[in-house]
């Protein structure tokens, strides 16, 4: 019988490191992605026109990604008691595999929006994330090129 012990150990061992990624590999791959982040401009391109958005003034948007959620929210400055007064919010899972970012929204004050899928490219540089995808909503009769540039909130 204590022959087999150590057999029995090394097979175990064996069999444990075949076992797929682990929840900190996972982890350990989105991370640098994790965090919350405020959107300084978003360039969006629509049948042939550019609109390019200064979210540095007026507005304040902040994207918030965990290991498998994001969530954004969206608000004017002056707390809507004028013309400008605005407020959007929305979230869901995503998965990323390489700069491959994909969000399925399951929530949004533009409900016409949920449901659906966006393929994204990231990337990031030292503080700061660049999105860009195109954005696909046939009920709202939305189709564009959507980019957005992030810095990470400390």
């Amino acid at each position: 019988m204590k022959t087999q012990l150590p057999g029995l150990f090394l097979s175990l061992l064996a069999l444990a490191a075949c076992n797929g990624p682990t929840q900190e590999k996972q982890e350990a791959k989105t991370a640098p992605l994790q965090g919350t982040w405020k959107l300084l401009s978003g360039t969006l391109i629509e049948k042939g026109d550019t609109t390019v958005t200064d979210y540095t003034k007026g507005v304040s948007f902040i994207k918030i990604i965990n290991e498998s959620h994001f969530a954004f929210l969206n608000h004017d400055l002056n707390k809507g008691k004028d013309s400008t007064a605005s407020f959007s919010a929305g979230g869901g899972t995503y998965t990323l595999k390489d700069s491959a970012y994909t969000e399925k929204l399951e929530y949004c004050t533009a409900r016409e929006w949920e449901g659906n899928e966006f393929h994204f490219t990231v990337s990031i540089q030292n503080d700061t994330l660049v999105q860009q995808g195109v954005e696909k909503v046939e009920a709202a009769g939305v189709e564009r090129l959507n980019i957005e540039k992030y810095v990470r909130v400390k």
